[in-house]
């Protein structure tokens, strides 16, 4: 009896240590929330300057002196970034690279890195109040402006042209109405879009004339595209004749073409293009000048 009683005060025991713990079992603790790291060197001048130092020696060949564009890579005084504007996404975009792209990774270290972004930040541009109706624009765009025929915006137009579904991440609104205005003034930056699309004329031996741009060339064969869309591939030895022209297969829309409302709600449209963020920046804004 006695052994009984022993043996069922344990079990009883037992249970209330189970009863009382199985709760806390089922719980999941709850991380702490993460401090959202910012730059050390944010606003100090001596980091800015050593920052355009910096960005000029490694930097300025893809995204342009200034950092305004250049031949592979987007302008990055706009206040939009394509991979998260926060300072830890720009930190872990240009030490890590982006895969895909030609943002290739580097060994910079991290306070470097911080000085860069300093002087990008110092760089970005005052916002300046919206004009143009997006909606209207993009109605113009794939109609009565004529622009996707040779242009691409999310799997909808053409090929010949720059394909322009998140040119509103890279190119600030003054780029955009000077390469509506006057298409042939910014081919070499438009590069950073993929291709070269300067006008290139080929003449075979037997006396066709192909006229497009070029998809891809290297020293021995060309490939073309010409204003049908058609691709073409040649050895170069075996062409009559091959010549690169400084301008563009895009007509210039003057005033007589294209109104000043219409190019507004057309450069509305345009800056509407941008891509995905997952955590833009504070403050930042997607009209630029």
């Amino acid at each position: 009896m006695h052994m009984y009683t022993l043996s069922l005060r344990m079990s009883l025991a037992v249970g209330v240590v189970v009863s009382l713990t199985i709760p806390l079992w089922g719980q999941t603790a709850v991380p702490a929330p993460k401090e959202e790291v910012r730059n050390p060197f944010a606003g100090d001048p001596n980091a800015i300057r050593m920052g355009a130092v910096l960005f000029r020696q490694e930097c300025v060949y893809c995204h342009g002196v200034g950092a305004r564009g250049g031949m592979r890579g987007p302008d990055l005084t706009t206040g939009a970034w394509s991979q998260g504007g926060s300072d830890a996404e720009l930190l872990r975009t240009i030490s890590g690279g982006v895969p895909g792209t030609a943002m290739s990774a580097n060994r910079l270290p991290d306070d470097e890195i911080w000085q860069i972004l300093a002087y990008l930040r110092a760089q970005q541009q005052p916002p300046i109040s919206p004009s143009g109706d997006a909606h209207r624009g993009e109605t113009l765009f794939f109609g009565a402006g004529r622009c996707a025929p040779c242009h691409m915006v999310n799997g909808r137009g053409g090929r010949l042209g720059p394909e322009l579904s998140h040119i509103g991440s890279a190119r600030p609104r003054r780029y955009l109405i000077e390469s509506i205005r006057e298409p042939g003034r910014q081919l070499a930056e438009n590069r950073s879009f993929g291709g070269y699309y300067d006008t290139v004329t080929a003449v075979t031996r037997d006396g066709k004339t192909i006229v497009g741009v070029p998809m891809d060339e290297d020293t021995f064969t060309v490939q073309i595209m010409d204003t049908g869309e058609r691709i073409y591939s040649f050895d170069k030895k075996s062409l009559k004749s091959l010549r690169h022209e400084n301008r563009s297969l895009m007509p210039a829309y003057g005033v007589d073409g294209l109104g000043e409302v219409d190019l507004q709600d057309l450069v509305a449209y345009l800056q509407s293009l941008r891509a995905p963020s997952s955590a833009p920046a504070k403050g930042a804004t997607h009209d630029q000048q």
